[in-house]
């Protein structure tokens, strides 16, 4: 008699062979929102191709591999000379060549350009988040080394090209190049003003020699690197290469790398500068973090877009387990209560991802206004949205039950990295304060803020309710930094509300409004009113595989 103790039933098939960009609404309407007509076409097939590869089984392959296989420091070669390489699983370079070949670091130079990156960054992170880094830090160096012509003539066609090669040599030899990033120290932390690395300057302009500790250094298999130093006039941006351009290297000594809780398949690392080390300035001596401060800018959207892509891929994941999964006499999608669940993670997704977007655009956008705008809502959606992502995760990790406590599922590998982004480019504290501080400096900043949320006004009374208990809350100076957290979180759920009012469908728009604005709704994920269109909800964040 045949064995049956093993016939395999009632498991979901594996989310895989399906477009992760044309699976998510939230991000194909705001491509046809903020694209200009006569490059949607264009724009949409880019994204297409890249989301297809993003879904594909192929991607998924490279990013288990790629986390399972963390990088290796190597200090010395086989005679004992000093290397200091990060040696990476071939699944790690064949994800970073995908997105520096999608043009993941290109978006100063083209029409569009960050609506289209942030796009398919969140696209492309699905597949796995920790090859991002570089990919974002190479992006967003491009502004800062613009406060140095000549550096940014020789490096900003490097760092926008679509050319990997992930040997180290000069960049004069290269195709492409990439850069990282070391600006906190030990004792300092965020507070980079504490840093202690000096700079001496050498008798050829613009040329030092660094000598110091960083603590965090992000990617440190980089051609390049920005760091903050003490020059002669203070806290001073530097450029500072791996390779030198007589092809010998650079005094760049790699300590040891981070164990860290999650985003394993990418590299930070300790690295000290020995008096040897040579650098080139960026901007003006004691300008240093005024120089920088466009690069935090950029990766600080990042983090908001990378959050959004975790928890778009949680909720896919989720979905898709609860359409095919059956329990107690019918699928799960379709049992109340785990509808309840299911759609309200999908409005925090779909409210993060929109309001990526929107940051996106106004970096396009490029006016007085938007300018302002971004100086407010970038720290206050950084905060919120890299804030909630951690929680959503672990309750998306919950719907596939023990199958979603199991590495193989995918959703610890989700649930590890959800963290980092509120971490990374200063954590929730330090984005509350900066609130604090342009609300306190740049009038003009609240101006264009206020202006964008009254854009939807009157068209939902509980977020006219919100915006006025918004501004009874910054009219109110006392105890304020104590307060700061609650702030930034009623600004940027105001922000998301109105956003969603705006562009979302009716359903999408009253669930948020009712749950996170008009105060309906539990402390926990799946507390929404029964009342309210749940199923159209779900079905619209759910992923089909083939499409």
């Amino acid at each position: 008699m045949a064995a049956t103790t093993h016939t395999v039933t009632n498991q979901p098939p594996p989310l895989v062979g399906y477009d992760v960009f044309a699976n998510d609404p939230a991000l194909t309407e705001g491509i046809t929102r903020y694209i200009a007509a006569e490059r949607l076409d264009e724009v949409r097939e880019d994204l297409g191709t890249l989301g297809k590869a993003a879904g594909s089984a192929h991607a998924r392959h490279w990013a288990e591999q790629a986390d399972t296989h963390p990088p290796v420091l190597r200090t010395h070669d086989r005679f004992g000379h000093r290397i200091d390489e990060v040696e990476f699983h071939p699944a790690w370079h064949r994800l970073l060549g995908h997105a520096v070949t999608a043009g993941l670091t290109d978006a100063w130079s083209r029409p569009d350009g960050h609506v289209r990156r942030t796009a398919g960054f969140l696209v492309w992170t699905q597949a796995e988040a920790g090859h991002g880094c570089p990919v974002s830090m190479t992006h967003a160096a491009v502004p800062a080394l613009r406060a140095e012509p000549e550096l940014a003539a020789e490096w900003e066609p490097l760092l926008t090209s679509r050319v990997y090669e992930q040997e180290l040599r000069p960049v004069a030899e290269k195709g492409g190049a990439l850069v990282g990033m070391a600006m906190t120290e030990k004792q300092g932390g965020s507070d980079v003003r504490a840093n202690t690395t000096r700079a001496e300057p050498l008798a050829a302009p613009g040329e030092y020699v660094l000598t110091g500790h960083k603590w965090f250094c992000s990617a440190p298999m980089s051609d390049a690197f920005l760091v903050l130093a003490q020059a002669p006039g203070g806290l001073t941006c530097f450029l500072l290469p791996r390779v030198l351009p007589d092809g010998s290297r650079n005094a760049f000594r790699i300590q040891r790398l981070k164990d860290k809780l999650g985003n394993r398949s990418n590299a930070s690392a300790e690295v000290e500068f020995d008096g040897r080390t040579w650098a080139r300035r960026v901007g003006e001596e004691g300008r240093g973090v005024a120089t920088i401060i466009e690069m935090v800018a950029a990766t600080r959207l990042d983090c908001v877009s990378a959050s959004a892509a975790v928890m778009r891929q949680a909720v896919a994941q989720a979905v898709h387990h609860s359409a095919h999964r059956e329990a107690f006499g019918g699928l799960l999608i379709d049992k109340p209560l785990m509808r309840n669940v299911l759609a309200d993670l999908a409005l925090e997704s779909e409210a993060a991802t929109t309001l990526a977007l929107r940051l996106a655009a106004a970096y396009d956008g490029g006016t007085e206004r938007d300018r302002h705008f971004l100086r407010l809502a970038v720290p206050a959606a950084k905060y919120w949205v890299t804030k909630r992502c951690t929680p959503m995760v672990a309750e998306a990790l919950e719907c596939l039950g023990g199958n979603g406590y199991v590495e193989e599922s995918g959703l610890p590998r989700l649930l590890r990295e959800a963290p980092l982004n509120s971490v990374w480019e200063g954590a929730g504290n330090v984005q509350a304060l900066d609130v604090l501080r342009a609300l306190q400096r740049e009038p003009q900043a609240l101006n264009a803020f206020l202006t964008e949320v009254g854009e939807a006004r009157g068209a939902d009374h509980r977020l006219d309710r919100a915006i006025r208990g918004m501004l009874t809350e910054l009219a109110d100076l006392e105890g304020i930094e104590a307060r700061a957290r609650r702030l930034v979180e009623r600004m940027a759920l105001v922000l998301q509300g109105s956003l969603l009012v705006r562009h979302a469908p009716p359903e999408v728009a009253d669930a948020f409004c009712a749950s996170r604005l008009g105060g309906d709704a539990g402390a926990a994920f799946g507390t929404l009113p029964h009342t309210l269109d749940l199923a159209a909800v779900v079905e619209r964040a759910r992923p089909i595989v083939g499409r």
